[in-house]
């Protein structure tokens, strides 16, 4: 089975991306607007159960943070992908760090770089238009973090919610 680990944000977070994710993103069905960290992998039964004591570890480890988003960016030229850019402050970028080492094989096809998809796999013209004015507009949006959770990928290709883990409480 399919899993990957994410960070969901506060729902005015979320809504101010759906905004967006329901005009261009043709994945916007499929799961939340939320930060990966840990991109998609396999594991069976055995190894999940080794992975989720792991997850309790990393978690307890960690503080509650605040994130801040305030611009817009792109990963073009390599994909027409639009999103909010999550300061990478020290605590995301260690918190994605053991979700890629130890028990967790490295998985990432690219560098770690938080953020919020907003619309993907948009046209040529579509893209520059739409990135062009939301790069002018000003986000001022700041969030508590407070857990992660470990995702598993349903038959038609949507994601769902398997456990979550609360930072210092596992």
């Amino acid at each position: 089975m399919n899993y990957g680990i994410a960070i969901f944000p506060s729902k005015p977070i979320q809504d101010q991306a759906n905004a967006f994710r329901k005009r261009y993103d043709p994945h916007y069905s499929w799961i939340p607007p939320h930060i990966t960290l840990k991109e998609k992998f396999e594991a069976d039964d055995n190894k999940l159960n080794e992975l989720i004591s792991e997850l309790k570890t990393i978690a307890n480890s960690i503080e509650p943070f605040t994130i801040n988003i305030d611009k817009v960016r792109s990963f073009a030229p390599i994909t027409n992908t639009i999103y909010f850019k999550v300061e990478p402050i020290q605590v995301l970028l260690d918190l994605h760090e053991k979700m890629n080492t130890g028990k967790f094989k490295d998985t990432n096809k690219h560098p770690f770089v938080p953020h919020i998809t907003i619309a993907q796999d948009l046209l040529d013209d579509e893209y520059s238009d739409v990135f062009g004015r939301l790069e002018m507009e000003e986000f001022h949006l700041e969030d508590q973090v407070d857990r992660f959770q470990l995702l598993y990928q349903l038959d038609n290709g949507s994601w769902t919610v398997y456990e979550t883990f609360v930072f210092g409480k596992e």
